[in-house]
């Protein structure tokens, strides 16, 4: 089977220059290639913003306010706070701050509703990992099934081929009727063409592969080989131990409860400003005038500034009275989506049973076939062995040979299929059960 392997290669003009990949180098350029992974992330950072600015708002706000004005004609001297009729200078110094002391809980709510969605958005990348992930091992996997089919197809191939000159040389000596020379020459040309289509399906997984990585399509990319065979042991745990596990592992899960979560304390966030708003605050002003002046003539810039210095202490209470009952209604949308968040949970849960009940189903019937196939496979190379010699020896006809040849064909093909497809469908419930081990 290698030489085989390699003499395709060969054939497919594989130079020393073509990327080799292995499964975990497939998984990690797709990691850092793939655009919607990247997207997803981006979201990621999107709610970080979100949470830091929501922590930011419990604290103080400071403000400072400068104004410079140019008076002409009657205005306000504001040293004196007189009228006055002649062109003046001023200026005016303010720093304000506050903090809310009390406003029913909302600010609070509103941060940990931001932390639950800042978690939820980080499970939801990881989720997206993980799906893209499995789709390179699936993908990779393919790659591999159909290296093997092209294998397979040229070795049918080869064993028509051997036939063939064996009876084109009895065919040429008229030892042979001429109809057996034609019918294993069809069957020969018919192993050419199942060795095109399988060339094809190969290319077509690549391709595939490629797409995931977000790497161009290229005919010479090679994948290192893996040893699918110790993964072709029963799968032992049943579908609702993979499910109870998919509850407590699963990304997507994790992710639509931190968003119920979120939902929940939004909904607090919303009653919260219901309740009066306490709040405290103070300032610290002072002010200069171009015209102001004492017994000793002109006040100077910087006396002004200090003379004038005061400062302010206030403690305020906002109480919602009638907004048109907008704050009300913005509860009851609270609540809506705090519904709505739960029934999508449930939504993903129930889809997440039904997904791995059909999975481990998938599962279960790919192993069978597996089974069935390697007993198979073992009686048509049986009878095509004694048909062989039969046939070599004179004693079978060519169309018992073609046949029992056909047979052990198909039986090959349909092996190697089954044998990738239980791999597969293990992969999709370990996927489910402990999406971690995708990772590795």
């Amino acid at each position: 089977m290698n030489r085989v392997l390699s003499f395709l290669f060969l054939l497919a003009g594989v130079n020393s220059h073509a990327q080799t990949y292995t499964l975990q180098q497939a998984i990690d350029t797709a990691l850092s290639s793939n655009i919607p992974v990247k997207q997803s992330g981006l979201l990621v950072q999107t709610s970080k913003v979100y949470l830091n600015q929501a922590m930011l708002n419990r604290l103080p706000y400071l403000t400072a306010d400068v104004t410079h004005g140019i008076y002409n004609g009657r205005s306000i001297d504001p040293s004196s706070n007189g009228y006055v009729n002649q062109n003046l200078n001023s200026a005016n110094y303010q720093l304000n701050s506050g903090f809310v002391l009390f406003n029913g809980g909302s600010i609070q709510s509103t941060v940990k509703q931001n932390e639950a969605a800042y978690e939820s958005s980080k499970l939801t990348w990881q989720q997206a990992k993980d799906n893209l992930v499995l789709n390179v091992i699936l993908a990779y996997l393919q790659v591999l099934n159909n290296e093997d089919l092209v294998a397979s197809a040229m070795n049918q191939a080869g064993v028509s081929q051997k036939q063939l000159e064996r009876l084109d040389v009895l065919n040429k000596q008229g030892a042979i009727k001429p109809s057996e020379f034609s019918d294993l020459k069809g069957q020969y040309m018919n192993d050419q063409l199942a060795i095109v289509s399988a060339k094809t399906a190969l290319e077509e997984s690549k391709l595939s592969l490629a797409q995931l990585m977000n790497k161009q399509y290229d005919k010479n990319m090679k994948l290192e080989r893996i040893d699918v065979s110790e993964f072709l042991a029963n799968y032992t745990a049943s579908s609702q131990e993979v499910y109870q596990s998919a509850l407590e592992q699963f990304p997507l899960v994790k992710s639509v409860e931190l968003q119920t979560k979120s939902f929940a304390y939004g909904s607090k966030a919303a009653r919260g400003a219901l309740f009066p708003t306490v709040s405290i605050g103070g300032g610290l002003n002072t002010n200069y005038s171009s015209i102001a002046q004492n017994a000793a003539g002109k006040i100077s810039y910087d006396n002004q500034l200090k003379n004038n210095v005061s400062t302010s202490v206030g403690l305020g209470i906002s109480i919602p009275i009638f907004n048109r009952l907008q704050q009300r209604n913005r509860v009851k949308l609270a609540d809506i989506q705090l519904k709505n968040s739960e029934l999508e949970e449930e939504r993903t849960k129930t889809l997440l049973e039904q997904q791995i009940d059909q999975a481990y189903l998938n599962m279960t019937n790919a192993y069978d076939r597996y089974k069935v196939l390697l007993e198979q496979v073992a009686a048509y190379d049986e009878s095509f062995k004694a048909a062989e010699v039969r046939y070599n020896s004179g004693v079978g006809t060519s169309i018992d040979y073609l046949t029992a040849k056909d047979r052990l064909d198909r039986a090959n093909i349909n092996l190697i299929i089954a044998k990738y497809d239980f791999v597969l469908r293990k992969k999709v419930l370990d996927y489910y059960s402990n999406p971690s081990t995708l990772r590795q």
